[in-house]
């Protein structure tokens, strides 16, 4: 692969942004501020030069599984388009949030699996790292045929314990946020009659496609499982922790569930709901998980805690695209135009952070030795930054055109 060398770009390193040169061969960074010796020259001046993003969760490529409501198309054909999607933004190494629920349709164990057998086809030709995230519905015991498979595969992936079961049917009088733990008896059920339960079951069967009876007789069936789940939860766990893959819990609203989760060896708590799980988090050395759209648009569409209050804070370690992968670039430049941290800082909530919370040593910042994973951007004065370039292992990812005009950039 021949050498190429970065010049000139306003360079976003661990602790500080400085004009510098890049190398990069066979894959690798090779040097900072280092002769040309050779090597294929990529015009920075005017441009800035970043670790490319590390996406922990995003759930964005369903919109490409199903564009319209009850609409699907071919596998391949949705996650190749994701795959561009992915580089165009500057994510270099994604987790997709791959729901294996008790649901048919779009979240099924069905669909699972072609995404699955998809990614393991198309795998020569996917630009950017694509890799699963396994987002575990644990009322769904007919997913452990797959998690087995996945975890036992090459690509390691991670695995997110979600239960939206209990959180779908809990008693309407009680805030999400202040949900008990999954586990509680007796657990505080809503009515069947109650006519917000009979409208959320209504907008969770399309998306099944199925008739809003239907879909309240499934999930009473599914609630009769209640009582094996721990079991489940357990062995399931006993699996991510021999392949060594990362786990999350997701939506945490207690401490006591973010406990029982680090208990099997969960050391990521993916979008906490309440003050008092982030400072659980935070205490036990946890890493933290928000996701970008919260930040990019100044809060949470639920009501939950704002990001950028808790970057602030000290109590957000993570930003993940969630269901939109421009928000993590968005988001960082809404909170360095709100001055909430330095550039270092807010980038290392995209890049250096997540690559350390799934393990990945070889990646997430600009260093000799490490991947080559960078985004280039074009980023005027007091407009928004477009990605120019993103390299993936020291591969073209993605390219566009260069502008004719390269203004100084904003940082």
């Amino acid at each position: 692969m021949t050498a190429e060398l970065i010049e000139g770009a306003r360079v976003v390193l661990d602790d500080r942004v400085e004009v510098t040169s890049v190398r990069i061969e066979d894959g690798r960074i090779t040097g900072l501020d280092v002769p040309r010796d050779g090597a294929a020259i990529v015009p920075g001046k005017g441009r800035v030069l970043a670790p490319a993003f590390i996406d922990v969760h995003g759930d964005a490529f369903e919109r490409q599984l199903m564009p319209r409501p009850g609409v699907m198309v071919g596998t391949e054909t949705a996650l190749l388009e994701t795959d561009r999607q992915l580089a165009a933004n500057g994510i270099a190494t994604a987790y997709h949030a791959l729901t294996l629920s008790w649901e048919p349709g779009l979240r099924s164990v069905e669909t699972g699996w072609a995404v699955v057998r998809a990614l393991e086809a198309l795998r020569p030709r996917l630009t950017t790292d694509n890799r699963i995230q396994l987002r575990w519905e644990t009322f769904c015991h007919e997913a452990e045929p797959l998690l087995s498979h996945v975890l036992s595969g090459p690509d390691r992936p991670s695995l997110a314990f979600n239960d939206h079961t209990t959180s779908m049917l809990l008693d309407y009088d009680i805030p999400v946020q202040d949900r008990p733990f999954d586990q509680v008896n007796p657990y505080p059920v809503t009515s069947f009659d109650d006519p917000r339960f009979r409208k959320k079951m209504a907008d969770q069967a399309r998306r099944a496609q199925l008739s809003a009876e239907d879909y309240t007789t499934l999930i009473a069936r599914v609630w009769q499982r209640r009582a094996k789940v721990p079991d489940h939860i357990a062995r399931i766990a006993a699996l991510a922790r021999k392949s060594g893959a990362p786990m999350l819990s997701h939506d945490d609203s207690q401490a006591e569930t973010r406990s029982f989760y680090r208990g099997l060896g969960s050391k990521v708590a993916e979008f906490p709901m309440h003050d008092r799980v982030f400072h659980a988090a935070r205490e036990a050395g946890d890493f933290i998980v928000l996701g970008a759209p919260n930040a990019m648009r100044g809060g949470s569409h639920l009501g939950s805690p704002g990001a950028a209050e808790m970057v602030t804070r000290g109590l957000c370690d993570i930003l993940a695209s969630d269901y939109y992968y421009p928000a993590m670039l968005g988001a960082v430049v809404r909170m360095l135009t709100d001055r909430v941290a330095p550039l270092p800082q807010l980038w290392a909530l995209v890049a250096l952070n997540p690559a350390r919370a799934m393990g990945l040593t070889d990646r997430g910042r600009i260093a000799p030795g490490l991947r080559a994973d960078l985004l280039l951007l074009d980023w005027p004065e007091g407009q928004a930054p477009a990605p120019l370039r993103t390299w993936v292992a020291g591969r073209g990812g993605y390219s566009a055109l260069p502008l004719p005009r390269l203004p100084e950039p904003a940082i």
